[in-house]
């Protein structure tokens, strides 16, 4: 299996010119029905010994946070850090394994995080900000040296942490807007996502899967705010929470639709489904509501999946030109 940045890379080393990449892309885009930048491509898993090697790794890391542990935890939080990227070197930098390098990078981020979040004990909110901020200058430095495209969003999510932290830590009073301040960094995280997709709208380089993963990260922070503010959480449903809920998540699989991105609506369907299964409760469904909320939503989410490009065509048709300039192009 071939992924893109192969094809890339095939193409700068002069193995492979740029208009056969194009034909092989076409080629396989027709094979499937579906355009290239619709599939939402990103990296995983090359092949079994992807699985392989991070059993190894974790296996590894886990006894050098255990051996480092008998010191002080800060001190195996370091050395797990510090293991994490020496193995980068060699699976990441030479190897290029897909899933390694992401175990390893959140290994190497979470070690220097936990590195002084563990001297707090009582997690003071200073200590937690300065944690969140080293694994923030950690992730920039990972990405200098290794481009793993989750990098990204693993530093905004660690300079959001220490925002949040900081805020909270100065102004107490904000822990009855939390809904209100997640959502706010869930927007800016949106944004920097929206601007990753606009710098590669074909979806051909790394760039678009650094996008990925930012969606990724901003989808929860953007979709819990905004059902936590229904008052979900209750005994009970009424309708028409249950009504708002579905105008959400219609609103929701537009903009999925015209940014061609999955994300925000896989991040609100335990939302849709816990609402809908729990009216059904009320109204006498008692064993069955989610049963029937799960069949009716797979059955609409795969109808959508099978007219993705139709249903995106129509609806980009209402967009403003100067907005369709930044985001993946109908093919």
């Amino acid at each position: 299996m071939y992924t893109e940045d192969d094809l890339l890379s095939a193409v700068q080393a002069g193995a492979l010119s740029a208009d056969a990449a194009d034909a092989l892309r076409s080629h396989a885009a027709s094979r499937r029905a579906t355009p290239v930048v619709d599939e939402e491509h990103f990296r995983l898993v090359t092949g079994f010994n992807d699985i392989f090697v991070v059993i190894a790794c974790v296996l590894m890391l886990v006894s050098v946070a255990w051996i480092g542990n008998a010191a002080a935890h800060w001190v195996g939080s370091l050395a797990v850090a510090a293991c994490a990227w020496g193995l980068a070197e060699f699976f990441v930098r030479k190897r290029h394994m897909a899933l390694p390098a992401i175990v390893l990078l959140v290994a190497f981020v979470g070690g220097l995080f936990t590195s002084i979040f563990s001297v707090a004990g009582d997690g003071q909110g200073l200590m937690v900000a300065a944690g969140a901020l080293l694994a923030a200058v950690g992730a920039w430095l990972h990405w200098q040296r290794f481009h793993v495209p989750i990098t990204v969003a693993a530093g905004c999510a660690a300079l959001v942490g220490a925002v949040w932290a900081l805020l909270l830590k100065s102004f107490p009073t904000l822990f009855s807007w939390m809904s209100l301040v997640i959502l706010v960094g869930g927007v800016v995280v949106f944004i920097v996502a929206l601007r990753w997709d606009a710098s590669d709208t074909q979806r051909r380089t790394r760039r678009a899967d650094v996008a990925f993963w930012l969606h990724l990260l901003a989808a929860p922070l953007l979709v819990h705010p905004l059902f936590a503010m229904l008052s979900l959480a209750g005994d009970t449903i009424a309708l028409w929470q249950a009504l708002v809920v579905l105008l959400a998540y219609g609103a929701i699989a537009a903009v999925s639709l015209v940014i061609d991105r999955r994300a925000l609506m896989v991040s609100a369907l335990g939302y849709v489904l816990y609402t809908f299964s729990a009216l059904l409760k009320q109204y006498g469904n008692v064993g069955l509501g989610f049963a029937i909320t799960a069949l009716a939503l797979g059955a609409a989410l795969l109808l959508l999946s099978a007219f993705w490009h139709r249903t995106r065509s129509a609806l980009l048709r209402k967009v403003p030109l100067a907005v369709q300039r930044y985001i993946a192009p109908l093919q």
